[in-house]
């Protein structure tokens, strides 16, 4: 059964970071490329950075994130990570970790995880 369990959102105010956690089960984890994906409300879910299968050498981010946020991979552990800086209100959102693709189309999505930017 494919799961997956993100934590490490919370509130936190503009300029501040956090680092997100996902730990992954029910299929080879490091034989897929992995993203993070993030709601906001009101809004429809989309797709926050994404990193390669394996040694998870490429990386790759949607433009208002970029040089703020790092994702990560750790395949011993089945655990994906998202170093997100400098925060801004706009990142306010539920993250979601799952297999990188069509958003539609992915299965089996776990709870999320709650980030508040907020003064």
């Amino acid at each position: 059964q494919v799961q997956f369990v993100e934590s490490g959102g919370g509130l936190v105010q503009p300029g501040g970071s956090l680092r997100l956690s996902c730990k992954v089960s029910g299929f080879p984890f490091s034989e897929y490329w992995m993203a993070w994906y993030r709601q906001a409300p009101g809004k429809a879910r989309e797709l926050v950075a994404f990193i390669s299968k394996d040694d998870g050498r490429t990386t790759t981010y949607v433009d208002s994130v970029k040089g703020r946020f790092n994702i990560s991979r750790d395949n011993a552990k089945n655990a994906q990570y998202l170093q997100m800086n400098d925060l801004k209100p706009e990142d306010t959102a539920v993250y979601y970790c799952n297999k990188f693709g069509t958003i539609g189309l992915l299965e089996s999505w776990g709870p999320g995880t709650q980030v508040v930017v907020s003064s």
